[in-house]
C-alpha cells in the first residue's frame, strides 16, 4: 500500500476563475495520487519517478470561486491525508471570490514573506537560533480559527541549507559515507537533498501551514551552495572541485522537483516540454540531469522567474542566482534575456494593476555604506586600480558577500529606472515594492525618485536563523551619517561617482525570526512585521511595525 512521504503542499491557487489549484506531494511508491474536496471538486494523476522517489503535482478543478473548502489526500484509493491521529484543523483551499457582477470589488491579498530557514529542531530539543517564526505562525493559525490567514507566502530563498547542516542531518551523513572526504558535511547528492526536504517540510506545524495556505518559491545561494554564483573567479574554481558538478546538478534538479514545478500554472505545466518528458519515462533521473547540466552551462537555456497576477496585484519573481552574467567587463545581475523578460512583464498592461510586487531574493536597496562598499569593490575587481587591487577586491567580495545588487552596477541602475518608468505618469501603480530577504535582519527604505507611486524595498529575513553580533553592528553603521561618509571615502577611491538615486531607510532595523506581511486592497498597502518571541506558554508573534504605505482609501 502507497504512503505519504512528503507534503501535501499547496501550490497554485487560480486567482482568474477562481476555480483550479494544484497540490504537490511525494508518496513512498509509484500510485495515483487523488485530491478529494469536501465540495466534490477535485483530481489524480499519476505519479513520477526522478532517482528512486515518486512524485506527483495534483491538479484540482471544480473549485467554488470565494470558498474555502477541506480537502483529503488519498492515493491508490487509500486516505493518506490527513492523518488519523492529526490535532491540526482541516487542510484546505480557499479561492478568491473573482467575477461577479458589476462593479464587483476586487479581493484584497495579503502576502506574507521572509527567506532564510533552517529547519526547526524537534518539539523536543532547543536549536541554536529561537522560536522558528513560521512555525509560531502555523501554530498560532491552526490554534486560532478566526485568525486570518495569508492568501500567498513567498519564500525568497534559503528554503533549504546545503552546506549548513543541522547536527541530526549530518550524523546521517556520516551513515551513508565517509565526512573526512569533500564535500564534508554538507550535501553532496540528490539523496541528500531530499533529506533536507523532508527535515523542513515534515516539521508537524509547516507541514500543515504548507498544505493550506499556497506558497511560491525562489531560490537563493544556500539552496546550492553559500555565495552561488558570485564572480567568474569564484565558478572556476568551484568547476575545477571533484564535488562540484553532483552538487550543482543535484541542487538544480531537487529545487526543479520540490520547489519550482509548483509555481508554475496548470496552463504552464500543460506546455512545458521537461515537465511532459519527465511524466513520460519509467525515471525522469537522466531527462532532468540533462536539463539540469544544461541549465548550469548555460544559465540563459532556462527561466527560473516567473510571473503570476492576482486580480490587480502582479508579482514577478526574479532569478537573482543562476541568471547572472559574471564577466568581470559586463558583470550583470541578470541576462540580457532575462532583463528583457522583467521589463516586458512590468510594463505589459501599465495601468491594469494597482500594486506591483518584484520578489528578488536579494536587496535592491542597501545600507549606504555596503552599497557604495559593493560599488567599489566591483570596480576594483573590474581592474580600475590595477591587478594587485583586483586581486584583493576578489578576496574582499567572497569574504564579506559584497554580491547584491550594487555589486552589478549597471543592474542595479537598470532596475531602479525600470521601477521609475513604472511608477511613472497617471496609470502607474498605487505601490511598486521589492520583497527581499537574505541578509538576515529586516528594514524599509524608500529611494528618493519623481515617481507617482510609492516605492519601497521591503526587507524581511531570517525566518528561523541568526546573525552574529559584529555583523549586527554592520548593519547599524551601514545606515548612519557615519557609515555614508565612509561610503563616500570608498566612491572616490573606486572613482565610481555617487549613486544614480538616493534613499533613506523609513523603518527598522530589526533582527530576528521574523515575517512580513502586505495587505493589499485596491490601491491602498498596509504592512505588518511580526517576530516570534518565546514566552511562558510558547512562541507567539508579537507586532514590531503595522503601517499605512499609502493614502489611499
Amino acid at each position: 500500500m502507497a504512503g505519504l512521504r512528503l507534503g501535501p503542499l499547496l501550490r497554485y491557487v487560480d486567482w482568474d476563475a477562481g476555480g483550479s489549484a494544484t497540490i504537490w506531494m511525494e508518496a513512498d511508491r509509484p500510485c495515483t495520487a487523488e485530491v478529494r474536496c469536501a465540495d466534490g471538486a477535485g483530481g489524480s494523476t499519476r505519479t513520477f519517478q526522478v532517482s528512486g522517489h515518486h512524485y506527483a503535482l495534483v491538479p484540482v478543478t471544480g473549485l467554488t470561486p470565494g470558498t474555502t473548502t477541506a480537502y483529503e489526500v488519498l492515493l491508490d484509493g487509500v486516505l493518506v491525508w490527513p492523518a488519523a491521529d492529526s490535532a491540526f484543523p482541516p487542510s484546505t483551499v480557499s479561492t478568491p471570490a473573482v467575477g461577479g457582477g458589476p462593479g464587483r470589488p476586487a479581493p484584497g491579498l495579503r502576502v506574507t514573506f521572509g527567506s532564510c530557514r533552517q529547519a526547526a529542531p524537534p518539539a523536543d530539543q532547543r536549536g541554536p537560533h529561537g522560536a522558528d517564526a513560521l512555525d509560531t505562525l502555523a501554530a498560532q493559525l491552526a490554534s486560532e480559527p478566526e485568525a486570518v490567514r495569508p492568501d500567498l507566502l513567498l519564500l525568497l530563498g534559503d528554503q533549504v541549507y546545503a552546506d549548513q547542516l543541522s547536527r541530526d542531518t549530518r550524523r546521517w551523513l556520516a551513515a551513508r559515507r565517509d565526512l573526512r572526504e569533500a564535500p564534508g558535511a554538507q550535501v553532496a547528492d540528490y539523496e541528500e537533498y531530499t533529506r533536507l526536504y523532508y527535515e523542513s517540510w515534515l516539521d508537524p506545524e509547516i507541514r500543515w501551514l504548507l498544505s493550506t495556505v499556497p506558497s511560491l518559491h525562489i531560490f537563493d545561494d544556500h539552496d546550492v551552495i553559500d555565495d552561488w554564483n558570485t564572480s567568474a573567479a569564484w565558478l572556476a574554481e568551484m568547476r575545477a572541485t571533484p564535488w562540484w558538478p553532483e552538487r550543482v546538478l543535484s541542487g538544480l534538479m531537487s529545487y526543479w522537483v520540490h520547489q519550482h514545478l509548483g509555481n508554475l500554472s496548470p496552463a504552464e505545466l500543460a506546455t512545458d516540454p521537461l515537465y511532459a518528458a519527465v511524466r513520460a519515462t519509467p525515471d525522469g533521473t537522466d531527462v532532468l540531469r540533462t536539463f539540469a547540466a544544461r541549465a548550469d552551462a548555460d544559465p540563459a537555456s532556462v527561466r527560473w522567474s516567473y510571473r503570476r497576477d492576482f486580480g490587480r496585484t502582479r508579482l514577478l519573481m526574479v532569478d537573482t542566482r543562476a541568471a547572472r552574467v559574471l564577466a568581470e567587463d559586463g558583470r550583470a545581475m541578470l541576462d540580457p534575456a532575462e532583463q528583457h523578460w522583467l521589463r516586458e512583464n512590468a510594463l505589459a498592461g501599465h495601468g491594469g494593476y494597482d500594486h506591483l510586487l518584484i520578489g528578488s531574493s536579494l536587496p535592491w536597496l542597501m545600507p549606504p555604506l555596503i552599497h557604495d562598499a559593493e560599488v567599489w569593490n566591483a570596480a576594483l575587481c573590474r581592474g580600475v586600480r590595477g591587478p594587485r587591487w583586483a586581486r584583493i577586491g576578489e578576496d574582499l567580495r567572497r569574504r564579506s558577500d559584497l554580491e547584491h545588487w550594487a555589486a552589478f552596477p549597471s543592474s542595479f541602475e537598470a532596475l531602479s529606472d525600470l521601477i521609475e518608468e513604472v511608477g511613472t505618469g497617471p496609470r502607474a501603480p498605487a505601490t511598486v515594492c521589492v520583497l527581499s530577504g537574505d541578509v538576515h535582519h529586516a528594514y524599509v527604505a524608500e529611494p528618493r525618485i519623481p515617481s507617482t507611486s510609492r516605492v519601497f524595498q521591503l526587507t524581511c529575513s531570517p525566518v528561523h536563523n541568526s546573525i552574529h553580533t559584529a555583523v549586527k553592528l554592520g548593519f547599524r553603521l551601514g545606515w548612519s551619517r557615519v557609515g555614508r561618509w565612509l561610503g563616500r571615502g570608498f566612491s572616490r577611491h573606486g572613482r565610481t561617482g555617487r549613486p544614480p538615486l538616493s534613499w533613506q531607510r523609513t523603518g527598522g532595523p530589526w533582527f530576528g525570526n521574523q515575517l512580513m506581511t502586505l495587505a493589499l486592497v485596491g490601491r491602498s498597502a498596509r504592512l505588518r512585521l511580526d517576530q516570534s518571541r518565546k514566552g511562558r506558554s510558547g512562541a507567539r508573534l508579537v507586532a514590531v511595525l503595522d503601517r499605512e504605505l499609502t493614502d489611499a482609501e
